[in-house]
């Protein structure tokens, strides 16, 4: 009998990553990825500044997924799309179509939270989540001029830079007191504000986008308090959730994300849970460090090394060299009170607890030169657990 392989969804950051580390402890057992696109390898990160760069898809992409497939030694399924997850039967279906597997890792990422509008140019809303939406909004703004971008948090102040670098007039909406809620104390979220600001970016914080309408050629877009804004274009910016449909469907525990423990199990036997759709511990983070720490871990865990994921500091670099900025943010469920100093756009914003441990920090402008020094006195994210702990392989 043929040998079940392990099959991997998704060929994003997760999924290729796993792939190459598996692929170094065992260059034999069979591999299968299934995509929902095209496969081509590319850093999701540099979705945010292609404009700046003036990079096309061609050369933002690494590599097709043919090539991938040889250099991994797989099987790659290209604009397949998995239907039904079948643990009971270590199976997957697309469509009518059977594939088993030895062991399944689901690492599909997370989808964009989509903003009801009313009026009749909602076709031009553009989410930027993947190489294609990237493609396909690059080539709507050929010729265009005004971008609105929904959302001010991070992603929506990284392409603000982005297209304000790439020569486009941006406006961002958002209803919310400051850019990057949750994320950010007031005086960094001003400073970066005020540097997106000197580069041309208008912030309309408080209102929401109701309606967006054709006029011509151009688009208005109304807002809640009754103010309208011409655009070309509109960025969707406003957030991404885990996708847990087909995992919720087949039986798995899903909360945020899809839960795993700290080897990335879920609660079916030999299905593991990798990346932006994971919640670790309870804890689901949508950036890159934790997304390689689980890497890691996980390709040891399966090639017979139960590995359990640990998370060092986790400071964020955000892309807004308009005035540069690096996020720690606090440990959710812990109380801290923060510090502010600096002044302009050189702001260091310290969280300690009640016993003076740092938790935290928020640092822009020349002051993101203290970022090494900091991280050595955060707290880990997600400690190592002692080897005497380790978890009991899946049955």
């Amino acid at each position: 009998m043929k040998q079940a392989p392990l099959v991997i969804i998704g060929t994003g950051l997760a999924g290729y990553n796993l792939a190459r580390e598996w692929r170094k402890l065992d260059p034999d057992t069979p591999l299968v990825i299934v995509t929902a696109d095209d496969g081509r390898s590319y850093s999701k990160p540099m979705l945010s500044t292609g404009f700046g760069k003036n990079l096309d898809v061609e050369r933002m992409a690494m590599s097709s997924a043919g090539k991938m497939a040889e250099q991994l030694n797989a099987e790659i399924r290209t604009h397949t799309r998995i239907t039904r997850l079948d643990p009971a039967n270590r199976r997957v279906w697309i469509g009518n179509e059977p594939l088993d597997y030895r062991d399944l890792v689901i690492a599909w990422g997370a989808q964009t939270l989509r903003v009801p509008l009313e009026g009749d140019a909602s076709d031009r809303v553009f989410p930027i989540n993947d190489l294609l939406d990237y493609d396909r909004f690059r080539q709507a703004a050929h010729g265009q001029r005004r971008v609105l971008i929904l959302g001010a948090g991070l992603i929506g102040c990284e392409f603000a830079n982005d297209l304000l670098q790439g020569g486009y007039e941006v406006d961002l909406v958002a209803p919310c007191e400051q850019i990057m809620p949750g994320l950010l104390p007031p005086e960094p979220a001003r400073a970066v504000q005020q540097g997106l600001e000197a580069l041309g970016a208008h912030f309309h914080l408080g209102p929401i986008v109701e309606r967006l309408d054709r006029a011509g050629d151009a688009l208005v877009a109304t807002l809640s308090d009754g103010r309208t804004l011409d655009c070309d274009l509109v960025v969707s910016a406003v957030g991404l959730r885990p996708r847990t449909e087909l995992a919720e469907a087949a039986g798995l525990e899903t909360a945020r994300g899809i839960v795993v423990d700290r080897q990335l199990r879920t609660t079916a036997p030999h299905v593991y849970a990798l990346g932006d759709c994971a919640e670790v511990d309870g804890i689901n983070l949508l950036y890159v460090m934790p997304l390689m720490a689980g890497v890691r871990a996980l390709a040891r865990t399966l090639t017979g090394t139960p590995t359990a994921v640990s998370y060092g500091p986790m400071p964020v670099t955000v892309k807004t060299p308009a005035c540069p900025l690096v996020v720690s943010p606090p440990p959710a469920g812990h109380d801290g009170r923060w510090t502010v100093e600096g002044v302009a756009s050189d702001i260091k914003a310290l969280c300690h607890d009640a016993d003076g441990k740092l938790l935290g920090y928020a640092l822009t402008g020349a002051a993101v030169q203290e970022r090494l020094a900091l991280n050595k006195l955060l707290p880990p994210v997600l400690a190592e657990l002692p080897h005497v702990l380790s978890f009991k392989p899946s049955p």
